[in-house]
């Protein structure tokens, strides 16, 4: 391992990130010093700034990829090489992103996708429990069973994103189901194993391939990977009544701006809205 790779990861341990933004960032800046075959220590301001005109450009990766990698860089190039913040915001600015509302999935849908789309009771379990609780795909991937608390009611979520423990709902359908798959699978330590090796978590590759068999068996328009499962869950209880406060700690969103994202209608709901002329008795004009 050489000097600087380590110095990154000893900076990200002493401010707490977490081993999957710890493993990104050392990636980001591998690919630069790749890009350039030289120490990134060596890569001037506007090599930089190239390269993430390259990302742009040539990788065309989304918006948040390229705000990811530069999150990385500035971190390296600020707390490692210690350079000026001010200079180093300057060469790597970030990108702004469009506001896309969440897509979700009708509930005749979620019904398709459950049934037809998974014949398999292990997938079924897995993505019941994604859609039922609204996990994050990290999140379902690494519950154990001493996370589902029958008599609460609730599935713990133990250091979810941001390092932070919440609760959500373990509907009694869901608790029927996960008992079900219990009885046919067994597991050890994980909740939901890896095929390969029952030791280890399900890997999130695996788990959004899974996810998007079951759309295409069940032939359902896409709505993105399997996050689209947590939005169907924020946006079904936003309509159902629920609380926007209760459903922010049910999602463990820290700011409150984040769950109004949930905030919109299904074109079928609106739909079934007159709008308020309907309430009003006019005459017509002769």
């Amino acid at each position: 391992m050489s000097k600087l790779r380590q110095q990154l990861i000893q900076e990200l341990v002493l401010r707490g990130f977490s081993p999957r933004t710890q493993e990104a960032y050392v990636s980001a800046v591998y690919q630069l010093a790749k890009y350039y075959r030289r120490s990134p220590d060596q890569i001037s301001d506007q090599e930089i700034r190239q390269y993430l005109l390259y990302l742009a450009q040539t990788k065309k990766l989304a918006a948040s990829s390229r705000n990811q990698a530069t999150s990385a860089l500035r971190f390296f190039y600020a707390e490692v090489l210690a350079r000026p913040t001010n200079q180093v915001v300057r060469v790597l600015p970030r990108v702004r992103q469009e506001v896309r509302r969440p897509q979700v999935f009708a509930i005749s849908e979620l019904e398709r996708l459950l049934t037809v789309g998974c014949p398999h009771p292990g997938h079924r379990a897995f993505l019941m429990t994604v859609y039922g609780a609204g996990l994050r795909l990290n999140e379902a991937c690494h519950l154990k069973p001493e996370h589902i608390l029958s008599e609460r009611q609730q599935i713990q979520v133990v250091q979810g994103k941001g390092k932070k423990d919440r609760y959500t709902l373990l509907s009694p359908r869901l608790l029927e189901e996960l008992r079900a798959y219990w009885k046919w699978r067994r597991p050890g330590p994980w909740l939901f194993p890896s095929s390969h090796d029952p030791a280890q978590p399900m890997p999130d590759g695996t788990a959004q391939r899974m996810f998007h068999r079951a759309v295409k068996r069940a032939k359902l328009p896409g709505k993105g990977g399997i996050h689209s499962l947590r939005h169907s869950f924020a946006t079904h209880l936003l309509e159902a009544g629920v609380e926007i406060t209760v459903v922010q700690r049910l999602l463990g969103h820290s700011s409150l701006s984040t769950t109004a994202n949930y905030l919109h209608v299904r074109g079928e709901r609106l739909a079934q809205i007159g709008g308020p002329l309907e309430l009003l008795k006019l005459s017509k004009i002769a």
